[in-house]
């Protein structure tokens, strides 16, 4: 009789699916997962037939970045659509409701949820307080003390220093993160109500470290490199430290592996309950793999980003290119868009577009739909990425900012006031400077660089946060 209710809710859901015009929305979001770090991206060592599957029946962009080359920032600009200029969690909680796109999907009938890695803030700018419905496992924690039961815990038996919320109440020994966190995005999803639409962000604290796998998935790959050869060094200088050159790490590996047979339950999920062809489904993550150690330690590093040149941190390709793919069954054609240039800050306002064909004015994301349905390409944009708070002690990295037009990118070192020239088309890895034989596009970009710098770093843009304070330490002082 069990079984019989269960086939017949099922079936409701699935009817009630064609009747609700408006899409539903699944965004998988991942953290330091690399642009090489599928097997449909070139890697040898990571399987990932799950994420494969669902890119090839996917637009694909080959030229898509995340915002910042670190996990906060570009988390801020994915949820607000700006550049992230104040390289911080900025203040949500100060976000007009007119330019809070979550808050708009809320107006629009859609049910919110976030699960996972928020990292944005407290109260007012956690997940509830910028607008979510439902929140779960989201709070100040940049990620947790082990993947396994209890996940605030670290292996040393000290308690972490920022606690992931909710988890450890549903878990038992034994229970993996991941794992935890699929099943609650799939029961979010069980449970929304039948006509209303739903906007789920799952967002895993896999990949990044701690370094930890399952015990089976860690011996399979360790098995598996075994059987593998890797030529040349396994680091080469570079910045204050050095740059993994190899996949050969058996817990990364089997942690991505995790990741994608959580994201074969969600699509799983989805197709039993009838609603995969209503439901968008947005692949990515929030920067680059972590290849690169600095000068105080030798941290223990994930993977390699090659081709591309450093990783997390870094504003060359391995630390700011990722993955991103974006299904809707019978609505985008599948196919590999390798010329429009994307940023992370894109993804909402081209969600709000695609689902209930609303825009906002006054942010710098833009919505990609027309290049989504392949009427526009967008080979020819300019966009930029600044980064002022420089880790050579923990990714070696220096302080730098950037632009891209079209084919064309530049590098600047802001403290050593010298610029690097790069043809991306021609020299994916970054190795052939040309800005001493093309001095003319090097001071051109420069120029262009500059005047988006005096324009964007200035307190209005940097400083929300820090006047967030200063308004709230005045109120108290006046209380007092």
């Amino acid at each position: 009789m069990k079984n019989l209710w269960s086939l017949l809710i099922l079936a409701l859901v699935a009817s009630s699916s064609y009747a609700q015009e408006k899409p539903n929305i699944l965004i998988i979001h991942t953290d330091d997962l690399g642009y090489h770090d599928l097997s449909l991206t070139g890697s040898e060592l990571y399987d990932t037939p799950n994420i494969d599957g669902l890119a090839k029946k996917s637009v694909q962009f080959t030229n898509a970045y995340s915002s910042y080359p670190r996990c906060t920032p570009s988390r801020y600009a994915m949820m607000t659509g700006t550049y992230p200029v104040n390289e911080d969690k900025g203040y949500l909680g100060g976000i007009s409701d007119d330019k809070n796109m979550v808050k708009q999907f809320n107006k629009a009938g859609y049910n919110t949820g976030f699960i996972g890695k928020w990292h944005l803030g407290e109260n007012e700018s956690d997940p509830k307080g910028f607008g979510y419905d439902y929140s779960y496992a989201a709070g100040r924690a940049g990620g947790v003390g082990q993947r396994y039961y209890p996940f605030n815990t670290q292996k040393n038996g000290k308690e972490a220093k920022e606690i992931v919320p909710d988890v450890e109440e549903d878990s038992q020994e034994g229970d993996y993160i991941s794992d935890v966190m699929t099943g609650a995005t799939i029961d979010f999803i069980k449970n929304n109500t039948g006509k209303q639409p739903f906007l789920a962000v799952l967002s895993f604290y896999a990949v990044h470290t701690p370094l930890e796998a399952k015990k089976e998935d860690k011996q399979r790959n360790k098995k598996q490199l075994e059987s593998m050869t890797f030529e040349g060094p396994d680091f080469l200088p570079q910045g204050e430290g050095r740059n993994k050159q190899h996949q050969d790490d058996a817990d990364y590996a089997g942690m991505v592996e995790n990741v994608d047979e959580n994201v074969g339950k969600l699509l799983k999920t989805l197709k039993d309950l009838g609603i995969d062809k209503n439901t968008i489904v947005v692949f990515s993550s929030d920067h680059g793999g972590l290849s690169n150690d600095g000068n105080k330690r030798e941290r223990e590093l994930a993977t390699s980003n090659l081709p591309l040149k450093a990783g997390k941190g870094w504003l060359y390709e391995g630390g700011i290119r990722v993955p991103l793919f974006v299904k809707w069954a019978d609505q985008l054609e599948p196919r590999v868009d390798q010329q429009s240039i994307i940023v992370g800050m894109d993804i909402f306002p081209t969600l709000m577009d695609l689902a209930i064909d609303q825009k906002i004015d006054g942010i710098d994301g833009k919505s990609f739909e027309p290049v989504l349905r392949a009427d526009d390409t967008w080979d020819e944009r300019t966009v930029f990425w600044h980064s002022n708070k420089a880790r050579p002690h923990s990714t070696g990295d220096s302080k730098m900012s950037v632009v891209r037009s079209g084919d064309y990118k530049l590098v600047m070192y802001n403290k050593e006031n010298r610029t690097e020239l790069y043809n991306l088309k021609e020299d994916i890895s970054e190795q052939n400077d040309l800005s001493a034989t093309m001095p003319g596009k090097a001071q051109e970009l420069t120029k262009t660089l500059k005047a988006w710098k005096r324009e964007y770093l200035v307190p209005e843009k940097m400083d929300m946060w820090k006047s967030h304070r200063t308004e709230m330490k005045a109120k108290k002082k006046k209380k007092k």
